[in-house]
């Protein structure tokens, strides 16, 4: 073989390799991209999840144990608080659910403890949420 065969053959072989690292590192710096955003939203959905089930079990600690203690309509409102901000890391429609939920607890929450429709609405919304977070968690990759 001529050595500007091997030259060549060098080169070629060079190139290959290069064009190999380039594609192996754009696709491991894009998967780290997805998986970081991924956890983002499972770490997002498990919060929120944590903050629906404080939600309900202060909704009915109101209206069924009728105690204005430990059900606290501020400590309601912190939980829809945060669940309407952790949905910012979430998905389009986790988003309208979480905003849907605030909008009922607002119009609701002075009734909680004496109205069973107004129990009803806002269990009606958390599970919607709770319901929005199963889907989105099953479609991650």
């Amino acid at each position: 073989m001529k050595l500007s065969e091997k030259v060549r053959l060098y080169q070629m072989s060079l190139i290959a390799s290069m064009l190999f690292a380039f594609v192996g590192f754009t696709y491991n710096a894009w998967r780290l991209e997805v998986s970081e955003q991924n956890n983002n939203i499972r770490t997002a959905c498990f919060e929120m999840l944590r903050e629906l089930a404080q939600l309900e079990q202060l909704i009915y600690i109101a209206h069924y144990d009728q105690d204005k203690t430990q059900g606290s309509p501020r400590k309601g409102w912190v939980s829809v608080g945060l669940i309407n901000d952790f949905s910012y890391l979430t998905n389009g429609e986790l988003q309208q659910s979480a905003s849907t939920l605030k909008a009922t607890w607002s119009d609701n929450w002075q009734n909680i403890y004496a109205s069973t429709q107004a129990v009803d609405l806002v269990v009606k919304d958390i599970d919607t949420v709770r319901g929005d977070i199963k889907q989105l968690l099953n479609e991650l990759d």
